[in-house]
């Protein structure tokens, strides 16, 4: 078999989901339960049916560990579209069956992660689109950026080549960034760069803080533990 055949679309509790094993993206599970919370499941998982029963999820990795991680019950956020405010919730997931073999299951497993890199933006679109919403909850994006992306478009196209990313330390004056300037100047030359110098205790703390949280950079990190903060603070306010 060297395509995956679609089965059946099936609802199918979280427990019974085995997360593709070595999966290399690490996706902001924060940001995802923010959107399902907002938006619901609007996509299916592709989970494989193996013929031992197990059920290996091949492309929504992040979508299934996000609604294990909002547990089962009423989460207390008003108007949640994982759980809609059922104290009889379990964690269940809308799922697309395919069969295939072990080669094609990797490839849709890789495809799946690595196909969204590769897309790119069209800021003056997307700014757009942004402005249409009354706000940005369950989108992704945060008002901070929005004024980026509306800053970055403002900026005469000269000036987009002509500037380059500020350095930054990974050293003990914080997380920081990669530190190294790029050859062409992308909107990410744009962004924020965070540096902060601190106490050598508080730095640690800082650090065993990010550390909890998967990523292939403290970029990411950063972005996982923002999520649990705004859940936390979500669910205090509820």
């Amino acid at each position: 078999m060297t395509t995956a055949t679609y089965l059946r679309t099936d609802t199918i509790p979280v427990d019974k989901l085995t997360p593709y094993p070595g999966n290399a993206k690490r996706g902001d599970t924060g940001a995802i339960l923010a959107s399902l919370r907002k938006n619901g499941q609007y996509r299916g998982l592709v989970v494989r049916e193996q013929p031992d029963g197990r059920m290996v999820v091949l492309a929504g990795n992040h979508t299934r560990q996000a609604l294990f991680e909002h547990g089962g019950g009423d989460c207390g956020v008003k108007a949640c579209g994982v759980c809609r405010n059922s104290p009889h919730w379990v964690p269940i997931a809308r799922c697309d069956v395919v069969q295939c073999d072990d080669q094609t299951a990797l490839r849709v497993n890789l495809a799946d992660n690595r196909t969204a890199d590769l897309g790119s933006y069209d800021y003056a679109g997307l700014a757009e689109l942004l402005g249409t919403l009354g706000d940005v909850d369950g989108t992704g994006y945060s008002d901070q950026d929005v004024a980026d992306i509306t800053e970055l478009i403002a900026l005469p196209q000269d000036d987009l080549k002509a500037t380059a990313r500020p350095a930054s330390t990974s050293s003990g004056d914080g997380p920081g960034l990669d530190g190294s300037p790029d050859e062409e100047s992308t909107p990410e030359t744009f962004l924020p760069v965070i540096t902060l110098r601190v106490s050598h205790a508080t730095f640690d703390r800082w650090r065993t803080a990010l550390d909890a949280h998967p990523g292939e950079d403290d970029t990411a990190k950063l972005h996982g533990l923002l999520g649990e903060i705004e859940t936390a603070r979500a669910r205090a306010a509820a």
